[in-house]
């Protein structure tokens, strides 16, 4: 969805920055390409839906561009000024499924890095050893700025950051929404008789630029992830397929087919096969030949 109506401004806190509202504000370039101003907010700011204010004025309030968290409950599940922009523009459940790193970035805003560390099951000398000089740089520069117009350097950057969020998520879902309905699972039996799963995509045309592009995350989000041990998908590079593993599935080895005559690539790690055929009944032989 679109911010209706559009809006002309974003405002945020004066002093640090933090992740959220950084990533708040570049999701909202995203959607509206306007100057960001880093200053205490007015009545008459909260007051005007063209201005968007976040992580401060605590005041939750779409209808009038008003996304701050810290009037919230301490006890409320960790929610920050990124989590309610992406729910605004009806992002947050895929976000939340798909971007592992949301859920750290919450609790280390709302609970602080003792609490994010514990959530984490790992310890706090831990969490620290990941942070990054790329953040690090982006938010002490983002800090130092009152107002950020486009064209300045910065603000193209907070933009392109956004654009590649908001790109991902809507991609993403009108890509899981393509497998779910041309995919199929095959069911197929190795050496001892026991059942292995393949997710299966045909050849389309138009054939997606990435065919094999969110099979993991369709399965993620089908619950599907501990009974599929492989996929076939077709090849971009050729009118064949592609078979692989799912998460390094152990009990898939394509070396196994390396000597077939329609299979033209297998590598040596056997994680991956490359094949000229076609037809259905073929590659689910050439699965089936490579499960131990």
């Amino acid at each position: 969805m679109k911010m209706t109506p559009p809006l002309q401004l974003l405002l945020t806190h004066p002093g640090g920055a933090h992740k959220d509202d950084f990533l708040a504000c570049c999701v909202l370039l995203a959607e509206a390409p306007v100057p960001i101003e880093r200053r205490e907010p007015e009545a008459s700011d909260l007051e005007d839906p063209t201005i968007a204010i976040i992580d401060v004025g605590h005041q939750h309030e779409p209808a009038r561009s008003n996304f701050d968290h810290h009037q919230f409950p301490p006890d409320q599940t960790p929610t920050c000024s990124l989590s309610l922009v992406l729910q605004h523009l009806g992002l947050y459940e895929d976000a939340k499924l798909f971007c592992d790193w949301l859920e750290p970035a919450e609790w280390f805003d709302c609970r602080g890095p003792n609490e994010t560390a514990r959530r984490l099951e790992i310890d706090r000398d831990t969490l620290a050893k990941l942070n990054s000089p790329i953040d690090i740089a982006l938010l002490r520069r983002f800090a130092l700025e009152q107002r950020l117009e486009p064209s300045h350097p910065l603000w193209e950057i907070m933009r392109m950051i956004g654009q590649d969020l908001v790109g991902y998520l809507r991609g993403l879902r009108e890509r899981l929404e393509f497998i779910e309905t041309h995919s199929k699972i095959l069911d197929l039996r190795n050496e001892s008789g026991a059942s292995r799963q393949f997710l299966y995509i045909p050849r389309t045309n138009p054939l997606p630029e990435e065919p094999s592009a969110g099979l993991g995350q369709y399965l993620k989000a089908h619950g599907l992830e501990e009974s599929i041990v492989g996929s076939i998908y077709p090849d971009r590079r050729s009118n064949g397929y592609g078979i692989s593993r799912y998460n390094d599935h152990p009990g898939l080895d394509f070396t196994r087919i390396a000597e077939e005559p329609d299979v033209h690539f297998a590598h040596k790690s056997g994680f991956l096969a490359k094949t000229s055929a076609t037809e259905l009944e073929r590659l689910k032989q050439l699965a089936t030949l490579s499960l131990k």
